[in-house]
């Protein structure tokens, strides 16, 4: 009889144990069915989109009064009034952009991002809003010297990290005989041409309009005009297979360029002749 009994209570505890199981994958599966849904509920009740930049001009600096700034600062900033959320803006490092996007410490990269067949592969690309291309940067007395790839033999060239700048210093026949130098950001391609430690930097165009005008910190430096690479556009980039709030950016975007606040925002900085969207 005991033996009965203690084998009718072993398979009561298998069988709770069981259910428990049960309960717990079920529960597990009702969370990723949520994630899976998409993030607009999860932004929407943050109240705020958390936006991954870096710092350049004109897309996001620091005025004189130390306030964040921008043509993308200010786009983004618009597009957020029409999504219904506050913009908020955290300083993220290039290089590791996509896993802070899958980590949700951000929410989308929106600084300058060149739409590419790889990113689209990984991410979600919004429409893109603007063109650009890839241009050389350098000292003023040598920007004639560079027009020829056999000049830059024993030349130091550098770009930022995981940038359309470092693929071109490494995919571009007109580079092979250089020295390239991956650094953390534009800005510092930028100080190493200034510096001397560096002879040519590879950078958005855009960049070059807003950081190399007379009277700048940057006013010795120069693009060599001859040579440009990798006619590129910018996009917004979220998390893969969020179409819902890939539709809203997009619909805002359409919003803001469609009412004449996205020309008013390019104006500012320069950029106007750039945008591929709304009244050009």
């Amino acid at each position: 009889m005991k033996k009965i009994i203690a084998l009718l209570l072993a398979v009561t505890l298998t069988a709770a144990l069981f259910v428990g199981c049960s309960g717990s994958n079920q529960a597990s599966s009702g969370s990723n069915s949520n994630a899976a849904a998409g993030d607009w509920s999860y932004i929407a009740d943050k109240g705020e989109l958390v936006i991954g930049i870096t710092y350049f001009e004109p897309m996001n600096y620091k005025d004189d009064k130390g306030e964040l700034t921008g043509f993308e600062t200010e786009f983004a900033q618009a597009v957020c009034e029409k999504l219904g959320v506050k913009a908020k803006f955290q300083k993220i490092d290039w290089d590791s952009k996509e896993v802070e996007l899958n980590a949700k410490t951000i929410d989308c990269i929106w600084n300058g991002m060149t739409i590419t067949d790889e990113r689209k592969e990984n991410m979600g690309i919004s429409t893109a809003y603007m063109e650009n291309k890839q241009v050389m940067v350098t000292k003023k007395a040598n920007a004639d010297k560079y027009t020829k790839a056999d000049a830059l033999k024993g030349a130091t060239v550098v770009a930022e990290k995981k940038s359309a700048g470092e693929e071109v210093a490494k995919g571009d026949e007109f580079f092979k005989q250089a020295t390239y130098l991956g650094v953390d950001s534009q800005a510092k391609a930028l100080l190493e041409v200034k510096s001397g430690t560096a002879d040519i930097a590879i950078i958005d165009y855009v960049m070059s309009i807003g950081t190399l005008s007379d009277g700048s910190d940057y006013a010795d430096l120069g693009v060599v005009d001859e040579k440009s690479f990798s006619p590129e556009q910018y996009g917004i980039a979220i998390r893969k297979n969020d179409k819902e709030t890939l539709k809203k950016i997009n619909d805002a975007i359409d919003a803001v360029a469609n009412d004449g606040t996205l020309k008013k925002i390019a104006e500012k900085y320069d950029l106007e002749d750039l945008l591929l969207v709304g009244n050009k």
